[in-house]
């Protein structure tokens, strides 16, 4: 999971806050404080931890819950409100015709976030190009290759060649009539005079829409320095955030570049191609709290399902309209949306189960969820609310599983259709998502 500890720290604060039976000023002190303690863990610049926890403290003391809110959503709705403002507004990517210069020092994953990135303009419709203008490195070319392959994107390259600039000159006439070109540069071990004049004379040549600045999220605070060096030197557009996945020292390099101008576009999650993803700071600090990101997921899902069927689908979870038909649907997309713990993420209230042995105890789960519904009739799947004790009990002895099996899956997809019908409006969305720390992380029963 991204910056997984810093997330866990911060539901179980907000938990708290959820179990309490009021909220008073000396209830906030302890949840402040707990933020205090989880963002510093995360390496979160003191000063920027002390400023974030007293605005959510001035905040939750002085203001009103708006009508029709809680006054325990209102404070949790003032923690993600303010975490969403620490991380800046950061810019979208255009799916249009460019080309893409990345940067940054040795060691930073540059050469794989060029495949990742290749990846993510193919998954929009768009045909790309790669050119390894890394000279210095003799396995780049080949790494890149070996992306190119399992992408089929072509890829230029010169093995013999060490002037990049010529080097990138000839690419760009050989993949001109990519909507996408990507340029991989070279780096160093530090910022030195011979990187920042190479970078200089191919930004001139390429002449890019975007130079992007890969980080390794696990430099921390570093991030910030390094962002603003870059910029300084060839004018950084955007910063592309590596290995955010597991990584203690993630959220120092998030709130590091938040601040400097040149704002994080897009995250690494995983070393998978797919794991390459646009930080909207809402879904981002959504998921980090337990709140689910059900936009991406329905994303996603539009990747793996026909377009036809995708949209269909969308229309009736948001309605709530959907059957055991349409659940059982979902389950299969799930894998091939990724790995499961990612998926679960999305889903408001499962962050907890998206890690170690929860996840096979889920898996094993769904599975048996599916063999309960292949044992149904078409007219109980498409009509749940049918399904009673005389059916609970023919289904329980064609699954081979107990009548609290059936019951089980009966509550959970009543728990599904619900929460899917709140996406009918933003707010009242946000709501019923916040309420669910009442009662802790929705489970599979």
């Amino acid at each position: 999971m991204v910056l997984e500890g810093l997330g866990e720290a911060l539901r179980n604060s907000l938990r708290k806050i959820a179990g309490a039976s009021h909220i008073s000023p000396k209830l906030i002190k302890e949840l402040v404080k707990d933020i205090q303690r989880a963002l510093l863990q995360a390496d979160v610049n003191v000063k920027l931890a002390l400023e974030l926890s007293k605005e959510i403290e001035r905040r939750a003391l002085e203001e009103k819950p708006p009508a029709g809110m809680t006054g325990k959503e209102h404070v949790i709705r003032i923690v993600h409100q303010e975490l969403v403002k620490s991380l800046g507004t950061p810019r979208v990517l255009n799916l249009k015709s460019q080309r893409i210069m990345l940067v940054g020092l040795y060691g930073q994953g540059k050469t794989t976030t060029c495949g990742k990135l290749a990846k993510y303009f193919q998954k929009k419709g768009m045909s790309v190009g790669l050119i390894a203008a890394d000279v210095h490195r003799p396995a780049a070319f080949d790494q890149l290759s070996q992306l190119g392959k399992k992408l089929n994107v072509p890829v230029y390259g010169e093995r013999d060649s060490k002037n990049a600039p010529e080097l990138v000159k000839n690419g760009m006439k050989e993949l001109d009539e990519r909507e996408i070109l990507i340029i991989d540069t070279a780096g160093r071990h530090s910022l030195d005079e011979e990187l920042i004049t190479e970078m200089k004379d191919l930004s001139k040549i390429v002449n890019p829409n975007e130079t992007m600045l890969v980080l390794d999220a696990a430099v921390g605070q570093q991030a910030g320095p390094q962002a603003s060096a870059f910029h300084e030197a060839v004018g950084v557009t955007g910063v592309i955030l590596t290995k955010l996945d597991g990584t203690a020292k993630g959220g120092g390099a998030i709130s590091a570049v938040a601040v400097t101008d040149a704002p994080i576009m897009l995250v690494g999650t995983g070393e998978g191609l797919n794991d390459l993803e646009a930080l909207d700071a809402d879904r981002f600090i959504g998921r980090l709290l337990g709140m689910g990101d059900l936009q991406s997921l329905l994303e996603r899902a539009e990747e793996v399902i026909e377009s036809d069927k995708a949209e269909d689908a969308a229309k009736r979870m948001m309605s709530g309209k959907f059957n055991l038909i349409d659940l059982r649907e979902q389950m299969e997309a799930i894998t091939k949306m990724g790995p499961l713990g990612k998926v679960m993420e999305m889903i408001p209230g499962m962050s907890s189960m998206s890690k170690g042995a929860n996840i096979e105890e889920t898996q094993k789960k769904l599975e048996t969820y599916k063999v309960m519904m292949n044992s149904m009739t078409n007219y109980e799947l498409e009509n749940p609310k049918e399904i009673k004790k005389s059916r609970i009990d023919r289904i329980s002895k064609g699954s081979g599983v107990e009548p609290m099996e059936i019951k089980s899956l009966l509550k959970y997809y009543n728990q599904m259709k619900k929460m899917m019908g709140s996406m009918g409006g933003n707010r009242r969305m946000q709501q019923k998502l916040i309420r669910q720390f009442e009662s802790g992380d929705m489970k599979l029963q």
